[in-house]
């Protein structure tokens, strides 16, 4: 597969890249349905993402450790920042640009542990909605006893560049030292938009705000900009943190600057006589690695497994290969929702449920959300069922009768034949068919 030198586009790839720019110009809809260029494309599909939450363990623990509670919500401020390089920034630095990821079908599915000195650490993550695309995970801790789950879909849009609107939310839940009254945090999702498109090797830069609220009173907002035509730094933010109903945004008990890719420092108050708590620099940090099971052992759900195909045909540049792959999983997913809707039934979920309004999380949770929408905020797309396909939790019931194979459809799910062996690959010739696996 060709390459991306010097942050240019290949040469043999400029005209397909410039009739990408041209349709996205032109393009009303949703931007994720678009087809990209052949060298823009990943093996990875959206399903994965949930994993870049929690790859530093000691930082999504260390709430955990802090007895009191304005500091352990500046520590769960901490580790959000951490995780931004890796949510954000990973892949463009790795490949030399952000790749356009495969899009999840439903029921995709997508397991794996972190396990080091921390025990171990399970992320569940699934794709529970299609029309809209929503992925939910969840990501726990037994031996620290903390949890983090949520859920998101992506709109995207153009204007001067591509714009993707985060619509979801992330709910982390930890018992602080010596309590068995657990204590929750909703973190808002941030806005993305795609730069560096002209040159063929986009980036993502993030925008606008988000917030996270404790139901221990505390508050916390992060402010994102970016590198200007004529002055700043990619990826700078500010933060503040503070109590509700005793400080605000502008009388923070901590705060916080820098670039999230880069480094950042935390203080304690604000201005010229705020006190310097740490410097950190998440490229320092210590990635866990993340164990799953080869791809010969996943179920056939699972998202390694299922891509499998197209995953090899656009490392060895084969796009007719990978097109066809991709389309005998989308052609069979059709065929799949047709059937399901011919007999009235619907498709059931491995792992995730909808929320149950008289949950105690969910109580908390209603709470969190006046709260943030109390910070001025006119509307706040995290929590709406219509562009969701639900308010989406992890269902431990589910999860403990869950086992392999997950679902009854099987192999038929993905367009293979009964008995496991492959169609065989429809060559088409043009330059067209070959970037159809985006």
């Amino acid at each position: 597969m060709p390459e991306v030198e010097g942050g240019a586009v290949p040469t043999q790839s400029k005209g397909s890249w410039s009739s990408f720019l041209k349709s996205i110009a032109s393009f009303n809809g949703d931007l994720s349905s678009l087809t990209a260029p052949a060298f823009i494309l990943s093996t990875q599909s959206l399903v994965e993402f949930s994993a870049y939450w929690a790859e530093n363990t000691s930082l999504f623990v260390a709430p955990t450790q802090e007895q009191d509670p304005a500091k352990r919500a500046l520590l769960v401020v901490k580790w959000l920042l951490n995780t931004l390089k890796q949510q954000y920034c990973s892949r463009s630095e790795k490949l030399g640009s952000e790749k356009k990821p495969l899009n999840p079908f439903l029921g995709e599915l997508f397991l794996g542990s972190w396990d080091d000195e921390f025990g171990q650490t399970r992320l569940v993550s699934e794709q529970v909605s299609h029309h809209p695309p929503v992925t939910a995970y969840c990501i726990t801790n037994d031996k620290y006893r903390i949890r983090l789950q949520g859920y998101n879909g992506q709109k995207a849009s153009f204007s001067r560049t591509i714009h993707v609107k985060q619509i979801g939310h992330a709910l982390l839940t930890l018992y602080p030292p010596g309590s068995d009254i657990p204590e929750t945090y909703l973190i808002t999702l941030p806005a993305l938009h795609i730069e560096n498109l002209i040159y063929g090797a986009p980036f993502v830069e993030l925008g606008k705000f988000i917030h996270i609220a404790s139901t221990s009173g505390y508050v916390a907002k992060i402010d994102f900009s970016g590198r200007g035509w004529l002055s700043g730094k990619k990826n700078t933010f500010t933060a503040s943190l503070w109590k509700d109903g005793e400080g605000s945004e502008k009388s923070p008990i901590f705060t916080g600057d820098g670039q999230w890719s880069e480094s950042f420092t935390l203080k304690e108050g604000e201005g010229k006589r705020a006190k310097e708590i740490i410097t950190f620099a998440p490229k320092d940090a210590n990635l866990a690695k993340l164990n799953v099971a080869p791809v010969d052992q996943q179920d056939l759900f699972e998202s390694r497994r299922a891509w499998s195909n197209v995953a090899q045909s656009i490392e060895k540049g084969d796009m007719d290969a990978a097109s066809h792959f991709k389309s005998r999983i989308e052609n069979a997913q059709r065929a799949l929702r047709k059937k399901e809707q011919e007999e009235g039934r619907k498709w059931e979920r491995v792992f995730f449920s909808q929320a149950d309004p008289n949950d105690n999380l969910e109580v908390a949770f209603q709470k969190l959300v006046q709260t943030i929408t109390n910070q001025g905020l006119s509307s706040w797309e995290g929590v709406a069922p219509d562009k969701t396909a639900g308010v989406w939790r992890y269902d431990d019931k589910r999860a403990a009768v869950a086992k392999k194979p997950f679902h009854a459809e099987g192999l038929l799910a993905l367009g293979e034949n009964p008995d496991g062996t492959s169609a065989p690959v429809s060559r088409t010739t043009t330059n067209q068919s070959a970037t159809k696996a985006g």
